[in-house]
């Protein structure tokens, strides 16, 4: 009996790879974001995600805050990967009546947060810098760091997630802005 147990469990772990690894190579052939409209791009995902469900499908919305900007296309693809994988776990193990991503553009920070009303993330995964066949989180925060920004990750049991990413609008040394260029007027 233990050994079908670890066998169902190495299939489960096996399929789950598989997936999330599709998943990725699907995002290396794409361009990330086809235009440089994050909150279409992010809304046409979530809309994607909650017609391959079958069963439950939960509420979905994107919105804004402050006035959209250009953002610069490498910040703006890895931003986008977050949102990606953060709405992937959303739908497919949250269990949320409601998913909601909030992009908030300022003068002195980038925001992206997505939040679900749904189960939680168990505390020793949410605690873990990476636990065993959970590669999502470390993997945001990761992506997070390499833009100089910060993931922060809130989730309680049945009360749902919260994942917020922060980018300072200065994000290196030589104070270059996180938005293009072209956003800020200079030609």
């Amino acid at each position: 009996m233990e050994a079908k147990e670890k066998l169902d469990n190495a299939i489960d772990q096996t399929a789950n790879f598989i997936t999330e690894a599709r998943d990725e190579v699907q995002g290396l052939r794409d361009s990330t974001v086809q235009s440089n409209d994050l909150a279409l791009s992010v809304s046409t995902l979530g809309q994607e995600l909650g017609t391959d469900l079958t069963h439950h499908r939960p509420g979905f919305r994107v919105a804004v805050e402050g006035g959209e900007r250009d953002l610069h296309p490498i910040l703006r693809d890895e931003i986008y990967k977050i949102a990606a994988e953060a709405l992937r776990k959303a739908f497919r193990h949250s269990q949320a009546r409601q998913i909601e991503v909030e992009i908030r553009y300022d003068n002195v920070q980038f925001q992206l947060r997505v939040r679900d009303d749904g189960k939680g993330i168990d505390p020793a995964i949410l605690s873990s810098q990476s636990s065993k066949g959970h590669y999502g989180l470390p993997g945001m925060r990761e992506r997070a760091n390499l833009i100089g920004g910060k993931l922060v990750a809130w989730s309680e049991v049945d009360a749902g997630t919260e994942l917020e990413l922060r980018v300072p609008a200065v994000t290196t040394e030589q104070r270059r802005s996180c938005f293009s260029r072209k956003a800020e007027g200079v030609k």
